[in-house]
């Protein structure tokens, strides 16, 4: 990995599985995709929450689990200088759909930024998240050096690879992705 170079770096939550839902929704017509803003806060914490939601699990998790300081730091006081990020929503109501945003860790010097994914549960396999991740992307043409993690197994390693990340390094209950520009 190149120390010079500037990296992103997703959570190890960041929910992207792509498996499908079985739901309808499937034209991309469906939806559009907007930048994140300071007064969206309440829509990744909403985000946060379907990130850490596993779909075989019948009973959700308690939404106190975003308390945590390991989880909340990933939208608590969003808007600081270097936020980024897109949100897709339904065109007809407005319903929120899915996110990806990027912030810089405030708890270390010289982090790289995390990068998060969630999609809802019933959005899912239909092109979401390719979507989204495609936007941000592009909106950070600078970035040589593109890190992710995430939890060993998840389908998401399919949509990363399709976007030029490779591993990088397995760790024991993760995988870091690196991608070159």
């Amino acid at each position: 990995m190149h120390h010079s170079a500037r990296r992103l770096r997703a959570c190890g939550f960041a929910d992207a599985r792509i498996g499908y839902s079985g739901s309808v929704f499937a034209r991309p017509t469906d939806y559009v995709i907007r930048s994140l803003t300071p007064q969206d806060e309440p829509i990744l914490w909403e985000m946060l929450y379907h990130g850490l939601s596993e779909p075989a699990v019948p009973k959700p998790a308690s939404r106190d689990i975003l308390r945590r300081p390991e989880i909340s730091k990933y939208v608590a006081g969003w808007g600081r200088l270097g936020d980024i990020g897109f949100v897709a929503h339904e065109k007809k109501g407005g319903a929120l759909i899915g996110a990806v945003w990027l912030r810089q860790p405030t708890d270390t010097s010289g982090a790289v930024p995390e990068l998060a994914l969630a999609v809802k549960q019933e959005h899912r396999g239909h092109g979401i998240a390719t979507a989204l991740l495609t936007q941000l992307v592009r909106a950070n043409p600078g970035q040589s050096t593109i890190s992710i993690s995430f939890v060993a197994g998840k389908p998401v390693l399919r949509l990363y690879e399709r976007f030029g990340f490779k591993v990088f390094a397995r760790q024991r209950d993760a995988v870091v992705m690196q991608r070159q520009t």
